[in-house]
C-alpha cells in the first residue's frame, strides 16, 4: 500500500508520540508499504518552526527533517501542478491549505493519508488511522 504521512503523523513518528494510533505504527514500520513524506508536510514545518510555534530537533528544521526522512526510508512527495490545481475542485470540508494539498495528493497519487484529522474522512480519500 502506498500511504501519505499527514504533518502531525510524521512528527509523531520522528518523536515516538503517543499520540500516533498504534495501526498507523504498524502501517508505517510495515516493510510492505511504500511511506511518504510531502514538501506540503516540510513547507508547513518550516513556516511553524520559523513562526515559533513548533520546536524541533535542535532547531535546524531543515537538517532535522531530511535526517528523518533519510533515516525512516520514506519517499519525498513533491507538489506538483496537478497537485496544486486538484485542490480547486475539493468541497470546502476543510478549510486549512496544508491539509487541503496534502488530500489532493493523496488522491491524485492514490494514497492513503495516515492522519488523526476526522474532518479528512469527509473526502474520497482512503484515511489509516
Amino acid at each position: 500500500m502506498k500511504v501519505l504521512l499527514d504533518t502531525h503523523s510524521f512528527l509523531w513518528w520522528v518523536t515516538d508520540d503517543p499520540q500516533l494510533s498504534a495501526r498507523a505504527r504498524r502501517t508505517i514500520s510495515s516493510g510492505s508499504n511504500e511511506v511518504h513524506f510531502s514538501a506540503v508536510s516540510a513547507w508547513e514545518i518550516a513556516i511553524k518552526a520559523g513562526l515559533g510555534r513548533l520546536r524541533i530537533g535542535d532547531g535546524d528544521t531543515e537538517q532535522f527533517i531530511a535526517q528523518q526522512v533519510a533515516v525512516n526510508g520514506f519517499g519525498v512527495l513533491a507538489i506538483e501542478m496537478s497537485h496544486a490545481l486538484k485542490t480547486a475542485s475539493l468541497p470546502n470540508y476543510h478549510r486549512d491549505p496544508f491539509d487541503r494539498l496534502l488530500i489532493a495528493q493523496a488522491m491524485s497519487e492514490e494514497m492513503a493519508l495516515i492522519s488523526a484529522d476526522r474532518a479528512l474522512a469527509d473526502y474520497r480519500v482512503k484515511i489509516v488511522w
